[in-house]
């Protein structure tokens, strides 16, 4: 399923599809006029953090799957300019769920394989490492995972010495420090592809599950994982991208 042909980052640059199409129910009461991915933190876009931060690692290219409210994206980023980038647009016409979003994505995709991003969540990386790790090891998928202090509210990933993903961990009621998922993926085109077109299904309870044992691996990053999907952390969002970017 996965290949061999990674080339490097310098010749061929890696896109990226940022998902933005969730409804953000837990969040509607304090945002509620836009996507979730698109509320305002420090004076712009939460999402525009990943756009920016994309361009300093050399990504040139990044396809937002829409959903909800999506043309509230669209007007804002237009076709990329701005940013010196190129930017373009999946439009779901009616939920398809995580994975089924990110196989609608990959149509517009032009490579063998892109970077997959929550576009509700960061955390900052080293895409280069993370690409020369999924590359090493002829990964269908690779996964960013994230340390936290309570595992309670995600659940976490279990991965055996060499990077392989033995086991998700549902939330337990326990606090417990781990790694978590933080919603930062490189994905091959022809795992990708085993999903059906169009059809609702969710990269975390389904596709990722499915791949074990069948070239899913994780790299554990060091930075610390910021997801706005609740008022409270949303509230916090500003403070720790201070932090987190030095800004």
């Amino acid at each position: 399923m996965a290949s061999n042909d990674c080339e490097s980052m310098v010749d061929t640059p890696l896109e990226a599809v940022i998902l933005v199409g969730g409804q953000g129910t837990r969040l509607r009461p304090v945002v509620s006029d836009r996507p979730k991915p698109m509320a305002v933190v420090a004076g712009r876009p939460f999402v525009e953090n990943w756009v920016m931060a994309l361009k300093t690692q050399d990504v040139r290219r990044i396809i937002f799957s829409t959903g909800y409210l999506g043309d509230r994206v669209n007007e804002y980023f237009g076709t990329g300019d701005r940013w010196g980038l190129e930017i373009a647009y999946s439009q779901e016409t009616r939920p398809l769920g995580t994975g089924g979003a990110v196989r609608q994505a990959f149509e517009h995709l032009r490579g063998d394989r892109g970077l997959v991003l929550n576009g509700d969540s960061y955390c900052r990386f080293d895409l280069t490492a993370l690409y020369d790790s999924h590359c090493h090891r002829t990964a269908a998928a690779t996964l960013l995972l994230a340390p936290v202090d309570d595992c309670s509210r995600y659940g976490s990933v279990i991965i055996a010495p060499d990077g392989a993903v033995k086991a998700f961990r549902e939330k337990q009621p326990d606090q417990a420090p781990g790694l978590v998922n933080a919603g930062v993926y490189i994905l091959e085109r022809s795992a990708v592809e085993t999903m059906p077109l169009g059809h609702p299904r969710s990269l975390e309870t389904e596709f990722f599950p499915q791949l074990i044992g069948h070239g899913l691996y994780a790299m554990a990053g060091t930075s610390a994982l910021l997801d706005i999907g609740t008022p409270a952390a949303y509230a916090s969002a500003a403070a720790f991208l201070t932090v987190e970017n030095g800004v």
